[in-house]
């Protein structure tokens, strides 16, 4: 439990790292907001809070995945140790497991793309 933790940790700390990379460049003063506010064919700048929700969603995937993948293929393989004809059905479960990965990754592109 206490290696979960320390991945969760360090994705999260990751995640947070560099979506405030991204997010130093994106940053707006209150001198810039007045200048937007004048011209109207100034570029959008983007919010902080959405690179923070991108790293935080693309983290939370990928650990809920790996989670499920670990609990999973370990049961599949204790199963087809047994019964050989059940590792094509296993294998199937794990994969449902990888779907929470790719889930995870298409919100944050929508995040990013602002779908």
């Amino acid at each position: 439990m206490k290696t979960m933790r320390n991945l969760f940790l360090g994705m999260l700390c990751f995640g947070l790292l560099a979506g405030g990379g991204l997010c130093a460049e994106t940053a707006v003063s209150a001198e810039e907001n007045e200048t937007q506010a004048v011209e109207a064919t100034a570029p959008q700048k983007t919010p902080t809070a959405l690179f923070w929700a991108i790293g935080i969603t693309m983290a939370g995937g990928s650990l809920a995945a790996g989670y499920a993948v670990a609990k999973v293929g370990s049961a599949a393989m204790a199963a087809a140790a047994e019964r050989p004809e059940l590792l094509g059905k296993a294998i199937a479960f794990v994969g449902l497991g990888e779907g929470i990965a790719l889930f995870g990754f298409l919100i944050s592109l929508f995040l990013y793309l602002k779908i």
